[in-house]
């Protein structure tokens, strides 16, 4: 009997690493691997539809996956996707990955013409055919390939011994009950239903934004496992798909616990205090932002570039700040003695959001010279 520890745990669907220019850079694709497996996730899903595999030609797909061994240097769990939209360029894919070592290949149906289950099966057996030592995972994301998995077709597929399981990003999360309950190691797919997918008996999870913020799901997955279901439930929360409700319910939450006793606060060089920025009124719930190009910026050291910053963010509400019982800001550093200046020594103006802690019975600041240098 297999052994499927190695793919229990979270897989971020690797992303398309391109240089300026648009082509694959194996530099990037390098870095993005390190990443990833230091953050300690289980394994990478490579060459999926975060990876822009549709687009890609056969000889770009084998320089990423290429580089991906390379820079994991078996430390991780590689599952490659190889469907084309032929099945010599799938199997060409699938016997290159293969003589990479990786541990599975996984594949997409036949996409734009309709094709009945025994046709797509053929596919998918003369795909694992090319690769006979390793695991195949069926992928199942009908809202895109336009063709649904069923019981029926992987009963079939589960005869090659080589099948091992789905990776199941229909949005129905009965749909991993059924393929759990046809034998198949399921992996979820949709990144907002991690939880319920583990919930219905999948393995682990493979997801697009698994790459943006590894540390959630890795710790979703962590509570899981020790029966902390509410503790899960809150990060699964707050990697909701639904912005506006997620805000719905962060100010809910802050009603029901009474407020807020101890508010700490950063300083951005526009005036803005957590994500709010300036703008003709003071927000008054949490809601959705557009960043300002110098908040980007300010952010853009915890990323590898610009373009990588998000342009949006959910921020509590000036209301919710201003109500806390206490607040503390803690600024440092010349870049932002004017916005000390402005906030504090100035009017209060929504065009400087964090002028409003002028009003605050209990406000303290805590800055060093550099920051005070407009103002001493």
């Amino acid at each position: 009997m297999k052994d499927f520890n190695k793919y229990r745990g979270i897989f971020p669907a690797f992303y398309a690493c391109y240089d300026v220019k648009g082509a694959i850079s194996p530099e990037r694709v390098r870095a993005l691997t390190e990443y990833l497996v230091v953050k300690g996730v289980k394994g990478l899903y490579v060459g999926g539809s975060s990876g822009e595999c549709i687009y890609q030609s056969v000889a770009e797909r084998k320089l990423l996956l290429e580089n991906v061994m390379e820079a994991n240097r078996g430390r991780a769990t590689i599952i490659a996707h190889v469907a084309c939209n032929n099945t010599a360029d799938s199997r060409e894919l699938a016997a290159h990955a293969e003589s990479l070592g990786v541990d599975a290949i996984a594949a997409i149906p036949p996409i734009y013409f309709y094709l009945p289950p025994y046709a797509v099966a053929k596919y998918w057996n003369d795909i694992s055919e090319a690769a006979p030592n390793t695991d195949f995972v069926i992928y199942n994301i009908p809202q895109l390939a336009g063709v649904a998995l069923n019981g029926a077709l992987l009963r079939e597929m589960l005869k090659n011994s080589r099948v091992i399981g789905v990776k199941n990003s229909s949005m129905p999360v009965q749909d991993i009950q059924m393929w759990r309950d046809e034998g198949a190691v399921v992996f979820n797919g949709p990144d907002e239903q991690l939880l319920s997918g583990l919930a219905a008996g999948a393995i682990g999870g493979i997801g697009g934004t698994y790459r943006a913020m590894p540390e959630l799901y890795l710790k979703i997955f962590e509570l899981y496992g020790k029966g902390e279901l509410d503790k899960a439930r809150e990060i699964q929360d707050g990697c909701a798909a639904n912005m506006e409700a997620e805000c719905r319910r962060y100010d809910e939450k802050l009603r029901r616990v009474g407020g807020i006793d101890l508010q700490l606060l950063g300083l951005g060089v526009n005036g803005h205090i957590g994500f709010n920025e300036p703008s003709d009124i003071f927000a008054k719930g949490t809601h959705v932002v557009e960043l300002s190009d110098s908040t980007r910026i300010a952010n853009q050291r915890f990323f590898d570039r610009l373009e990588d910053v998000p342009t949006s963010a959910i921020s509590m509400g000036i209301f919710d700040i201003i109500q806390a019982r206490r607040v503390l800001m803690v600024v440092s550093g010349k870049e932002k003695a004017q916005a000390v200046k402005r906030a504090f020594f100035g009017p209060i103006t929504p065009q400087v959001p964090a002028s409003i802690l002028q009003f605050h019975a209990d406000f303290t600041l805590v800055a060093d010279e550099a920051a005070l240098s407009e103002v001493l």
